[in-house]
């Protein structure tokens, strides 16, 4: 569906400052790769209620999985396009002109990334370029928000990480990820583009994919509650994350793309928790005890693991005035309680 709206493309508007959105300003545009997904989901929301026209791509696919925002699809303008085909991306970007773009399409569960790593490096990484040249050839001034992650820092060289840390990624996720930072940075630094990087940590809700560990144990703690289920299966119980709530990481997203100058920037609570403490508030939520459940399976431990990744959230905080507002606590408990209910 194309969105028709006035584009002053002035040579220098992605540097100037932004009015609010609000009376006497016309509606912003926001192009989001990714919306069927977690993040896609509540940003869509957050920018919704902030009076955005939202255009959502997704791929076209033998089924539409649009679960997570079936709420939405009245409020959003959902079209084809895919990470893999240039010319779709870039037909999609000429026709929508967005103030912003939200790069969170990816192949992004890591242990996929071993046994489709080509896959992985034409969506991750690849898919990157091709948005961002969509943007440079089509509607320059839009500014895009690439989503980085944690597990470029992998085998960290130093805790806690920050956006100075070097990376040294540990699967072809992390990999990948890593050559769409930094053609991110080379984008902005050579053509000139408000293109940056949000380097979230782990962030959940009662949306995460199944095949995640955060929701892997909440689904498992509620189907044992209700009589599916007798034990449950993970690898690593010591690997320790930042762990944050999905909700709260979308609002350092859109942060990120207004101020008058491009910056990258470190999101997360700047506390770790390990598989073990989660398994435990899990468990202990519904009154059970995790150990007589969990059973720890070599099939699920990866082929070389991160085991410790905490963020240094400080600059975000400082320049962006974000904080996250959901503790893991609490977090863990919203997961079950939505799991419990999902299978009542």
């Amino acid at each position: 569906m194309t969105v028709q709206k006035h584009d002053p493309a002035r040579k220098g508007e992605a540097d100037k400052p932004r009015a609010p959105a609000g009376a006497g300003q016309p509606r912003r545009t926001a192009v989001i790769t990714g919306i069927t997904g977690q993040d896609g989901s509540y940003l869509a929301e957050l920018l919704l209620a902030k009076g955005y026209d939202v255009v959502g791509i997704v791929r076209r696919t033998s089924h539409d999985s649009y679960e997570r925002i079936g709420h939405l699809l009245d409020r959003v303008h959902i079209v084809p396009a895919d990470l893999l085909d240039q010319h779709s991306l870039t037909s999609v970007v000429r026709d929508a002109r967005p103030d912003e773009v939200y790069n969170l399409a990816a192949q992004s569960f890591v242990p996929t990334s071993w046994t489709q790593p080509v896959l992985t490096g034409e969506f991750t990484a690849l898919g990157v370029t091709r948005l961002l040249e969509a943007v440079r050839l089509a509607h320059p001034t839009a500014r895009v928000y690439q989503a980085s992650s944690s597990e470029m820092f992998g085998k960290a060289q130093e805790t806690p990480q920050r956006e100075t840390t070097p990376f040294y990624p540990r699967s072809p996720y992390g990999v990948a990820k890593v050559y769409g930072h930094w053609i991110t940075v080379n984008y902005r630094e050579s053509y000139g583009l408000y293109a940056v990087s949000g380097i979230l940590f782990n962030h959940e809700s009662p949306r995460r994919g199944l095949e995640f560990v955060t929701r892997k144990v909440t689904d498992g703690v509620a189907r044992i509650v209700k009589g599916k289920a007798r034990d449950l299966h993970l690898g690593n119980l010591d690997a320790r994350r930042d762990w944050g709530f999905a909700g709260d990481y979308v609002d350092a997203m859109w942060r990120m793309l207004q101020p008058p100058r491009p910056a990258d920037y470190v999101i997360g609570t700047g506390e770790m928790h390990s598989v073990r403490e989660l398994c435990d508030l899990a468990f202990s939520h519904v009154g059970l005890d995790w150990q007589k459940y969990v059973t720890v399976d070599p099939r699920f431990v990866r082929p070389a693991e991160v085991d410790t990744l905490q963020a240094d959230p400080s600059k975000a905080r400082r320049e962006l005035q974000w904080t996250p507002g959901t503790s893991f606590a609490d977090l863990v408990r919203m997961m079950v309680d939505a799991d419990l209910e999902r299978l009542s």
